[in-house]
């Protein structure tokens, strides 16, 4: 059975985008919230790709239907992604100046539950993957998002065995990494189409 869109399938794809930018507006708040409460540089990143996923999400219902929206969308995407990773190495060099003391249960915990909602998003979106550039975008980045998870729980675990707050702030600038990359792989997808 094959895995694409079905021609036609713009009632999907809005349904299935729209699930998922309110899955990470959701965990946007969630790790926000719980990043300055864990002093965690990991789950603030993880947050803040949480809201340029959404930005995203948005970009690409809004372009569902309209093939001539389509390449602007994933082009908007991926500068909001490389703008976000601006943001991201500007707080861990704050933090690694001034300090950290993240706590690695909270940080464990909540990227655990992101790393569960990406996986559905994931899951959801993995029948468009292979739809327009919008679509590829939205699917690039939502798997960028599960490795970012991971990366997370990982500095959690390194936080907690090793007493040192700087896993915290090396997954902060893998996850920056992680978004460029993404970003990167669109844009030059949409030079290509």
């Amino acid at each position: 059975m094959p895995c694409g869109p079905a021609r036609g399938d713009d009632g999907g794809e809005k349904r299935t985008l729209a699930i998922v930018l309110a899955i990470n507006l959701v965990m946007f708040v969630v790790e926000l919230v719980a990043g300055y409460l864990a002093d965690s540089m990991g789950l603030v990143a993880d947050s803040l790709d949480m809201l340029a996923d959404a930005g995203v999400y948005g970009a690409a219902w809004l372009a569902v239907g309209a093939p001539g929206r389509q390449a602007r969308a994933a082009r908007l995407s991926g500068v909001i992604q490389l703008a976000l990773a601006l943001l991201l190495v500007a707080e861990v060099l704050r933090r690694a100046f001034e300090g950290s003391a993240p706590a690695s249960l909270l940080m464990i915990g909540v990227s655990a539950v992101a790393l569960v909602a990406n996986t559905v998003c994931l899951v959801l979106l993995r029948r468009h993957r292979q739809g327009g550039v919008h679509m590829q975008a939205s699917w690039i980045f939502t798997a960028t998002d599960v490795q970012a998870n991971a990366g997370v729980i990982l500095a959690g675990l390194l936080v907690r065995f090793t007493g040192s707050p700087w896993p915290d702030l090396v997954i902060g600038l893998v996850v920056c990494a992680l978004v460029v990359q993404g970003g990167v792989r669109i844009l030059r997808r949409v030079g290509r189409s």
